[in-house]
């Protein structure tokens, strides 16, 4: 006869499998791109239903800047995901042309790195994936991508430091990509290592396979602050 304790313990052990089976789970759940979410007190931008018209436009000055309570993609403000190479965008009161794209995809996931020119010189991408969010729903990743100086910096795969700040290695890998618009290559692939600080600061190296490795920090942009425009409404 088996006594109480055994039962108790063989109870525990199944618990302990059930908690590592979720852990697991919650784990895979997360994507490419997990380093570059949103740091705490943010929140991405609800997806539009699959069908529904993105239409592009001026994002209404009463829509709140935060949360999702800010609306819906495509419904309420524009939807970042209908961007084009030839567009324009305004971000932050900066008015940007669209000058070229990657199209990325890694272990299944999938994003776009869009080129800006604010005719500044300043290197800046705008990233946008569609990814689960904590309550399993499909949200909205938006980020803003400006190039930071290094020094020829390589990513390790321990802690940098860059600027004063320490960044911890959260992923890397090789994604593959296909290039559309001005100096872009037509397919190939694309290395990259991801950092996040102890703050919540994001920070991504990235080089084109054959190329040098060049450095990112990010910002997160809340639903409704892009706007666009085709070429042909402008001209």
């Amino acid at each position: 006869m088996i006594s109480g304790a055994a039962v108790a313990v063989g109870l525990g052990v199944v618990a302990l499998v059930l908690l590592a089976g979720a852990f697991v789970a919650a784990a895979r759940r997360g994507g490419r791109r997990s380093a570059r979410r949103s740091p705490a007190g943010t929140s991405p931008a609800p997806a539009v239903p699959a069908g529904a018209a993105p239409p592009a436009g001026t994002v209404p000055s009463s829509a709140s800047p935060s949360g999702p309570e800010a609306g819906h993609a495509g419904v309420d403000h524009p939807d970042p995901r209908a961007i084009k190479v030839g567009d324009t965008i305004e971000c932050q009161g900066v008015r940007s042309s669209v000058m070229g794209a990657l199209y990325l995809s890694w272990q299944g996931n999938q994003w776009t790195e869009y080129l800006l020119d604010d005719g500044s010189r300043r290197d800046r991408w705008l990233s946008i994936e569609t990814r689960p969010g904590s309550d399993d729903a499909l949200h909205l990743e938006v980020l803003l991508w400006t190039r930071v100086p290094t020094q020829g910096m390589i990513p390790a795969k321990t802690t940098l430091t860059v600027e004063g700040v320490e960044f911890f290695p959260v992923e890397r890998g090789t994604a593959a990509f296909r290039g559309e618009g001005v100096s872009m290559p037509e397919r190939g692939l694309l290395d990259f290592a991801d950092y996040r600080a102890a703050d919540g600061r994001l920070l991504s190296f990235e080089r084109l396979q054959g190329h040098r490795w060049r450095s990112f920090h990010a910002q997160p942009l809340p639903p409704g602050s892009i706007t666009f425009h085709r070429r042909a409404d402008l001209a």
